[in-house]
């Protein structure tokens, strides 16, 4: 514990975002989950081509801890549902406002979808690689042969498998997934649907598997806690060390998983995600205002 203590001090913070977080709940604590898509140079370990802009949101997710019990659920929201952004007057996807600046993020999630965000995470998919390495593999199971050649997953054979930090990479960022079956390769319909549900899947699994390691072998604690301070970001009011016992809790006792209920539309030719009605139990729910939608 000592060593995990020692390693966590070297963790980088975020400016500007704890001066946004909103007030502590008596029942709730958000976390605003980013992982970030950093391909300034590309990837050759995925496949993946340099970026045209700057740093851009992979994934968006809130993990929502309940201070009555301890239990979680993790929400995903979409990178293309459309939104006005913090400061701006006209709507545009919500990928947008990381785009401008993680402060801009978290304050879009509380102004226009009303959740509060009592903490802010930014995760690195690639240096989730190392985390993967760190605990030896992650065990996911697959169906059918799949496949993604702009990642470079590649699943030959159906079944569970432990993949090392460059494969867990590849499917962590697929958005062209493909199941091999009745001869003919299939791609998953759901798109970015598909991929934020296998992220979810693969970060929790990452979070049971080290709470796991750590529990059986506390010796362990420093060097799990080194490869996850490289991959992650946190806003300068998060202590790691109390995150990490609360989270501890909370996936320990399984996470549940949603997605916001959106619908397709066009704006000026552009394909986007809007809310729609049936939304409201959903967001009630990370915003602390009902119960937990069936």
């Amino acid at each position: 514990m000592v060593a995990a203590n020692h390693v966590v001090d070297d963790v980088e913070r975020v400016p500007g975002v704890a001066e946004v977080l909103s007030p502590e709940s008596d029942v709730l604590e958000n976390y605003l989950l980013v992982g970030s898509d950093s391909r300034d140079a590309g990837d050759p370990n995925t496949g993946e081509g340099a970026s045209a802009g700057g740093q851009r949101s992979d994934s968006i997710m809130v993990l929502r801890v309940d201070r009555s019990n301890g239990s979680a659920a993790l929400l995903s929201i979409p990178r293309d549902l459309y939104v006005t952004v913090y400061g701006h007057d006209s709507p545009s996807r919500i990928n947008a406002a990381f785009s401008e600046s993680p402060a801009v993020l978290v304050q879009t999630v509380q102004t226009a979808l009303g959740i509060p965000v009592h903490h802010y995470v930014e995760v690195d998919f690639v240096g989730f690689k190392d985390l993967v390495e760190a605990l030896g593999g992650i065990e996911l199971c697959f169906e059918h042969p799949t496949r993604d050649t702009n990642t470079g997953l590649n699943i030959t054979t159906p079944g569970c498998h432990v993949l090392d930090g460059v494969q867990a990479l590849a499917y962590a960022r697929s958005r062209h997934y493909e199941e091999l079956f009745d001869d003919v390769w299939h791609e998953d319909p759901r798109s970015d649907f598909g991929r934020t549900a296998r992220q979810r899947d693969f970060v929790n699994r990452c979070l049971q598997s080290a709470f796991a390691q750590v529990e059986q072998q506390p010796y362990r604690s420093g060097e799990l806690a080194a490869a996850i301070v490289s991959a992650i970001r946190l806003d300068a009011e998060l202590d790691p060390v109390k995150a990490a016992g609360s989270l501890r809790q909370a996936v320990g006792g399984g996470l549940a998983s949603y997605t916001i209920p959106v619908a397709d539309a066009a704006v000026e030719g552009n394909a986007v995600l809007v809310l729609i009605d049936s939304s409201g139990p959903v967001m009630a729910w990370f915003r602390g205002e009902g119960p937990p939608p069936t």
